[in-house]
């Protein structure tokens, strides 16, 4: 059994990330700080769904207090590390930035620092598609520059990508971060849209529909999501030995760092994602239109053309049967 760090193992991608490496027949060691940000019961019943399995061992404390990560690293050798432990959320970082800085700069640099002492095969880190911030080419694309972040979560994530290449050059650490976009399904955060938007229609209360609604995301469904990641590990970036990168590849002339995304590359239209929503329920909801808010983006777009070509691995689940899907494991939990 090769063994894993995952770190956010109580968080809605870190649980499905989990349960899919120990169903595959993986040791894996998650580490979560059980922060209060969004309900806490719903981290400890994802976490009670991974306790059954053999291989499974999980840790609580902070990414950024010094030494708990060299700790980890030192007893358990993880030969991969995913790190999905960040403090997320476009509109909180606006309130909160701390937050942001303690846990996804500072967090990140201890994670880095032990990986530097006890280097492992392949990291994996979780960035994000706000990177791309005010960019207006779509499909995004890896190679694409993203130099104007329009939130703090947005530029402590750029910052991440930057520090995890310079210790990947520097260490020789294989390194992939990958570029979430807008996830999807059950056991979904409280503070995300799917949520706020199907509880609403079931309460019969209004939902709060930004830009007017003329928003676009590409939505993905979180086992598609976790499929590729685990797909990426097998594909750890070399750093050219001569400098030259192929065309289209993120990959770092300098370094053994690759960038990818992880998306549906089939940008929906919000109004469109609320009707999947409606058809779920089999109730219509009544939307209160307001402005776009401060930090965020009109529209979301991936090229996946990347990932495609290292892994072979296409989105499978349409947004009728993720959402069928989300809206029943949300009955069942909160019994409505």
């Amino acid at each position: 059994m090769t063994t894993a760090l995952v770190t956010g193992s109580a968080g809605f991608i870190g649980f499905h990330c989990c349960r899919h490496l120990l169903e595959s027949g993986w040791r894996v060691i998650g580490l979560d700080a059980m922060t209060d940000y969004y309900d806490v019961a719903l981290k400890r019943d994802r976490l009670a769904r991974l306790a059954p399995f053999d291989g499974f061992r999980q840790i609580t404390g902070r990414l950024e207090e010094p030494g708990l990560l060299r700790g980890i690293f030192a007893a358990h050798q993880p030969g991969i590390v995913i790190h999905l432990a960040a403090q997320a959320g476009v509109r909180h970082s606006i309130e909160a930035p701390r937050e942001y800085l303690d846990s996804n700069i500072a967090g990140s640099f201890e994670l880095l620092e032990a990986a530097r002492e006890f280097p492992p095969h392949h990291m994996l880190l979780a960035s994000t598609s706000s990177v791309y911030g005010a960019n207006t080419k779509m499909p995004y694309a890896e190679t694409d520059r993203a130099d104007h972040q329009m939130s703090f979560y947005a530029a402590s994530k750029k910052a991440t990508e930057a520090m995890a290449h310079s210790y990947a050059h520097l260490h020789d650490l294989p390194t992939t971060m990958f570029r979430f976009f807008t996830v999807y399904g059950p056991w979904g955060r409280p503070d995300m849209a799917p949520h706020k938007f199907t509880r609403a229609i079931l309460e019969d209360a209004p939902i709060d529909v930004y830009n007017f609604g003329d928003m676009k995301r590409d939505f993905t469904f979180v086992e598609d999501l976790v499929a590729a990641l685990c797909l990426l590990i097998e594909h750890p970036p070399v750093r050219p030995a001569d400098g030259r990168v192929p065309e289209g590849d993120s990959l770092s002339p300098v370094a053994p760092w690759r960038m990818v995304n992880i998306g549906n590359s089939q940008p929906m239209a919000l109004g469109d994602f609320i009707a999947a929503i409606e058809a779920a329920t089999g109730r219509i909801a009544r939307k209160n239109l307001m402005p776009i808010q401060p930090g965020d983006v009109p529209a979301t777009w991936a090229d996946a053309g990347l990932l495609k070509r290292l892994t072979g691995y296409v989105p499978q689940t349409d947004i009728a049967r993720g959402m069928a899907r989300y809206v029943a494991w949300y009955r069942d939990y909160y019994k409505v």
